[in-house]
C-alpha cells in the first residue's frame, strides 16, 4: 500500500474547509430584502389577503412570508401599504431599433432606441411582464439585456404574427405556407403565434392545426374572411381572441343575440378573451381631437419619433367624421356589453392594451384598461386577476409569476392604498420589485424626469414624415 502523505491530506482538508466557508459567506451575503408591516393581496384563487405581514425576498424570489428574517437583510418598512403581484400587459407592440428607408446588404437600423428608455414606462407603472404580439429579432435582444441585468425592465413573451394578403412580414396565403410559417417561427424561438385579419379561411385553419401539433398557443384576430360564418373560426386550438372589436366586426347588428352566440362559442371551445377596451377609447379620443394625446399623463415619455407620427400622421384623426365617431361610440357600448357577458359566463378575461398603438402609452395604458374593465362590470379583484394570475396562467407561467407566494419570482408592486377598494389605487405606486431588483418611487420619478428632458431636447431631431431620408 502507498503511504498516506498526512501533510498533503491536511492541506486538502484546509482548502476544502476554506471553500465551504467562502460558499457560506456568499450565501449569507445574498441580496436580501424584507418588506415589513405590509398588507399582501396574494391574488391567489382563494382571494387570500395577509395583513400586517413580513415578506422576505432573497435574490430574485420570494423566500418567506411571516417567517424569521435572515441576517444582513435590507428592511423596507411599508407602514401598512399594499403589496400586489407585478402587473402583466398581454398585448404590446414594442419599440425597437428600426430602418424605414431602402436597405442593402450590411445596412443596419437607421433609428436607434435606448432599451432602458423604452422599458422605463413599464417600470414606472409596475408592469413586470409584457407580451409582444408582433415580435421581431430585436425584441430577443431587448429581452437579453434585461435578463443580463443591463436594463431594468419586464419579462417579455414573444409572439410571431402571421398575416395573409400582399403585405410585409410573415405572409401565408396557402395552407402549406401557413404550416411552414408556424414551423419556422418556432425554430426561430418565438413562443406563440398571432393570427391576423387578412388570412383566408383555409390558411387560418392550417395555422391553427399546425400550431397545435407544434404545441404552440395561438391568439389574435378573427380574419375578415369569416364574416357571415363566424362559428367556423372557433376551435379549442384558437386559444384567445384579442380585441373585443374582432367580435364586433363579426356581429350583424350589435345585438344581444350575437353577444350570447359569441359567449356560447367561446365557452364551448375554451377560448379566452382579451378585449383591449382602451384601444377603441383612444381611437375615439383622437378622432375628436389630437389634443387628447398631448394631455395624456405618459406623453412626455414617448420617443420624439413616435410623437411626430401620432401628431402628424394620425390615421384616426385624418379619417374623422360624424359617422366615424358615431361608429366608434356604438362599438364601445357593444364592447362593454361583451365584457359583462363574458364575465358572467366565467370565461377568463385577460388585460391587454395594444400599447404602442397611437395614443396607447406603454405601462400607463394597463391601468387605463384595468379601470375600464371595472367600469364594464368586473370587480376590482377580477380586474386585477386579469392582469396578474389569469395572464400568468395563459402564458404557462403560473408556477413563476402572477401571485404572491413563496418560491415565485419577486415581481411585486408596493401600493400606497388598497386597490380592492378603488381600482385607481393601482396607480399609487410606492416602489416595485423587478425580478428581485427593488426600485423606489423616488428613483422612478428621477428616471422619468431625465427621460422627459431628453425627449424635449431631441424633439426637433425627429420628423416622421422624413423618416425615409436616412
Amino acid at each position: 500500500m502507498h503511504k498516506i502523505d498526512l501533510k498533503y491530506l491536511l492541506t486538502v482538508l484546509i482548502l476544502t474547509f476554506s471553500q465551504i466557508v467562502k460558499a457560506q459567506i456568499k450565501s449569507d451575503t445574498a441580496t436580501l430584502f424584507a418588506i415589513k408591516n405590509v398588507n399582501i393581496i396574494t391574488m391567489t384563487s382563494d382571494k387570500k389577503i395577509i395583513e400586517n405581514a413580513t415578506i422576505v425576498i432573497k435574490n430574485n424570489k420570494i423566500f418567506s412570508i411571516n417567517e424569521t428574517v435572515p441576517r444582513s437583510t435590507k428592511i423596507i418598512n411599508a407602514g401598512g401599504k399594499w403589496l400586489i403581484p407585478g402587473l402583466i400587459d398581454m398585448h404590446v407592440h414594442g419599440l425597437t431599433d428600426s430602418y424605414y428607408s431602402s436597405t442593402y446588404p450590411t445596412k443596419g437600423a437607421t433609428y436607434f432606441f435606448d432599451t432602458q428608455d423604452v422599458m422605463l414606462p413599464y417600470v414606472a407603472n409596475g408592469v413586470t411582464t409584457i407580451f409582444d404580439l408582433n415580435a421581431r429579432a430585436e425584441n430577443f435582444g431587448q429581452r437579453n439585456e434585461i435578463i443580463k441585468g443591463h436594463v431594468i425592465g419586464p419579462r417579455i413573451a414573444l409572439a410571431a404574427l402571421i398575416n395573409g394578403g400582399d403585405g410585409s412580414g410573415r405572409i401565408a396565403n396557402t395552407p402549406s405556407d401557413g404550416r411552414q410559417t408556424v414551423r419556422l417561427a418556432k425554430a426561430e424561438g418565438y413562443e406563440f403565434i398571432k393570427v391576423y385579419s387578412d388570412l383566408n379561411i383555409e390558411t387560418f385553419k392550417a395555422i391553427i392545426d399546425e400550431a397545435n401539433k407544434q404545441k404552440i398557443k395561438v391568439l389574435g384576430h378573427i380574419p375578415d374572411a369569416f364574416k357571415g360564418k363566424t362559428e367556423e373560426a372557433f376551435s379549442p386550438s384558437f386559444n384567445m381572441i384579442v380585441h373585443a372589436e374582432e367580435l364586433a366586426k363579426q356581429s350583424k347588428d350589435y345585438s344581444e343575440e350575437d353577444i350570447q352566440n359569441f359567449v356560447k362559442l367561446s365557452k364551448e371551445n375554451s377560448i379566452w378573451f382579451s378585449p383591449t377596451l382602451i384601444t377603441i377609447e383612444r381611437i375615439l379620443d383622437q378622432a375628436q381631437s389630437l389634443d387628447s394625446i398631448i394631455k395624456l399623463k405618459g406623453f412626455p415619455y414617448i420617443h420624439p419619433l413616435m410623437r411626430s407620427k401620432w401628431l402628424t400622421s394620425n390615421q384616426y384623426n385624418k379619417r374623422t367624421s360624424p359617422e366615424f365617431i358615431a361608429y366608434l361610440e356604438k362599438m364601445i357600448q357593444f364592447n362593454n356589453r361583451l365584457v359583462q357577458a363574458f364575465n358572467e359566463a366565467e370565461i377568463p378575461i385577460i388585460a391587454g392594451t395594444d400599447a404602442g398603438t397611437s395614443g396607447v402609452i406603454y405601462g400607463f395604458s394597463l391601468h387605463d384598461e384595468i379601470e375600464l374593465l371595472v367600469k364594464a362590470g368586473l370587480t376590482p379583484e377580477e380586474a386585477l386577476a386579469s392582469a396578474t394570475r389569469l395572464s400568468a396562467t395563459w402564458l404557462g407561467l403560473s408556477d413563476k409569476i402572477g401571485t404572491v407566494e413563496v418560491g415565485k419570482y419577486a415581481d411585486l408592486v408596493l401600493l400606497d392604498e388598497n386597490p380592492l377598494e378603488n381600482i385607481q389605487n393601482t396607480r399609487k405606486i410606492s416602489g416595485a420589485f423587478f425580478n428581485g431588483k427593488w426600485i423606489t418611487k423616488k428613483k422612478i420619478d428621477s428616471m422619468l424626469s431625465d427621460l422627459a428632458k431628453r425627449n424635449v431636447k431631441n424633439i426637433n431631431k425627429y420628423d416622421w414624415n422624413k423618416r425615409k431620408d436616412l
